[in-house]
């Protein structure tokens, strides 16, 4: 790869990253999807950012969790299925178009659907445990796609 797709990558995954922290403090802006996207971000660009993530005591668990198992911790579950409740509740006040409301209800239920059905991270497994095991190669998009 080209010095200069690596440093695309790399700053994609910096704004990522970047965003996710903001979701930290704003209700509404999730976090863990743009860590996840930071990190995939970053294996393309600056594999030592991506580690540093992976290995991050408040990032890392969730990410070894989705990258290992495809799971969602049970906290993380229940607040993204709060928040997506509470988003209905305000968009149900809110919006005056029936149909765009009922579109954007049904689309974050169904949402909140999907991660509630997710399976749960292997229990007794530390952060450090996880951070050890080696990630399945099916499970490396960059494997996937040949690079």
């Amino acid at each position: 790869m080209s010095k200069t797709r690596q440093l695309v990558f790399a700053c994609l995954a910096g704004l990522s990253f970047s965003v996710g922290l903001v979701g930290l403090f704003v209700p509404l802006l999730p976090t863990t999807c743009f860590m996840l996207l930071a990190v995939w971000l970053a294996s393309r660009g600056s594999p030592r950012f991506a580690r540093w993530i992976r290995q991050h005591p408040r990032f890392g668990p969730p990410i070894e969790a989705w990258e290992h198992e495809h799971a969602i911790p049970r906290h993380a579950k229940i607040l993204a299925v709060t928040m997506l409740l509470a988003s209905c509740a305000v968009l149900a006040m809110v919006l005056d178009s029936m149909l765009l409301r009922g579109g954007l209800i049904a689309g974050l239920l169904s949402l909140g659907l999907w991660i509630a059905t997710r399976p749960e991270p292997a229990r007794g497994v530390s952060c450090g445990e996880m951070s050890s095991r080696p990630i399945p190669k099916e499970r490396l998009s960059a494997q996937r796609l040949g690079r």
